[in-house]
C-alpha cells in the first residue's frame, strides 16, 4: 500500500519535479501478476491496478482500513483494459471484456480476479471510496455508458465521455468513474480548463504509445504546474488544482471522483486569460 499524505496548494508552488511527480503522480499500476494500490488521504480515495496471470487475485483490507475486509465500509468500481477477465463477487461471476465497467457495492466480502488467458491478461483498473449504504452490482458495457460526444476541431479537443459510474447509469454512494476518449487529431481534453472544490479526481492515462506523453496541467490557476504522464500511469488532482491535458497525440483516460456531490456540470471554470 503506497500511502499518500494530502498537499496543501501553497505548499505545492515550491515543489520541484520530483517533489511533484512524488506527491501526485502514480507511475506503477499494472504489474502483472500482482495488485497494486495507492491510498490518498484526499477523500481516502485508493485507486490501483489487477493484473491476473495463471492465478486468480484477491484485494485484501491493511491496516490502514481498519476493517475485516476491505467492502465493508467502502464501494469500489473497476473497468478493464486488457484481455477478458472475471471479477468474482461473493460467489457470482462477472465477465469483464475490454472496456466493460463493474460496480461493486459496499458489503462485498469476497472479491477476485482472474483473467481468461495468462498470455493476455486482463488489466483491472479500480477506484474505492467511502460508503454510507449498498446498491446492487452492476456490468457496465461501454455501449451502455452514458456516451456523450464534445469538444470542437478547430480546438483540438473531440472526445467522447463515457459515463460507467454517474447517476444517468446505476446509484453510488458517492464514487464518479468513466473512461473518455479522444478523436485523432485530437489532443487536449479540456480546455479552458477548471477547478470543484467539492470532489477531488484520479486520472489514469492510457492508449498511448512507448513514445508518448501527455503533459498533465495541475496547480491553483494562477500559479500553474505540470506533470509529464506516459502510458498507465495515474495522476491524483487534488480540489483546489486545475485538471487538464494535452498530449503528443490521442490517447485514452479514466477518471475517477469522490467528493461532496456527483454532478459534472458544476464545475467553475476559469476564464483563459485568468491562467499564469
Amino acid at each position: 500500500m503506497d500511502v499518500r499524505q494530502g498537499i496543501h496548494s501553497a505548499h505545492a508552488k515550491q515543489m520541484t519535479t520530483e517533489e511533484l511527480r512524488k506527491e501526485f503522480l502514480i507511475d506503477k499500476i499494472f504489474v502483472p501478476g500482482q495488485v497494486t494500490m495507492t491510498y490518498s488521504h484526499i477523500d481516502r480515495i485508493v485507486v490501483g491496478g489487477i493484473v491476473p496471470t495463471d492465478k486468480k487475485l484477491v484485494i485484501e483490507a491493511g491496516k490502514e482500513f481498519g476493517v475485516d475486509y476491505l467492502l465493508e465500509r467502502r464501494e469500489l468500481g473497476t473497468i478493464n483494459i486488457g484481455g477478458a477477465g472475471t471479477v468474482t463477487i461473493d460467489g457470482t461471476d462477472y465477465e469483464l471484456d475490454t472496456e466493460d465497467g463493474l460496480y461493486v457495492p459496499m458489503g462485498t466480502k469476497e472479491l477476485s480476479f482472474a483473467s481468461k488467458d495468462a498470455k493476455n491478461p486482463a488489466k483491472f483498473y479500480f477506484a474505492c471510496t467511502p460508503a454510507h449504504a449498498s446498491y446492487p452490482a452492476v456490468k457496465i458495457n461501454i455501449a451502455d455508458a452514458s456516451p456523450a460526444k464534445l469538444g470542437d476541431p478547430n480546438l483540438g479537443n473531440v472526445r467522447t465521455i463515457y459515463k460507467y459510474l454517474h447517476p444517468s447509469v446505476l446509484q453510488t454512494c458517492q464514487l464518479s468513474m468513466g473512461l473518455t476518449k479522444l478523436e485523432p487529431g485530437s489532443m487536449w481534453n479540456t480546455m479552458p480548463c477548471h477547478t470543484h472544490e467539492r470532489r477531488m479526481e484520479v486520472y489514469l492515462y492510457f492508449d498511448m504509445p512507448e513514445d508518448g506523453v501527455v503533459f498533465h496541467m495541475m496547480g491553483e490557476p494562477s500559479e500553474t504546474r505540470h506533470i509529464v504522464m506516459r502510458n498507465e500511469q495515474a495522476v491524483i488532482s487534488p480540489s483546489w488544482s486545475i485538471h487538464s491535458g494535452v498530449g503528443s497525440q490521442r490517447y485514452t483516460f479514466i477518471w475517477a471522483m469522490c467528493g461532496e456531490n456527483q454532478v459534472f456540470d458544476d464545475m467553475d471554470f476559469i476564464d483563459m486569460k485568468d491562467i499564469k
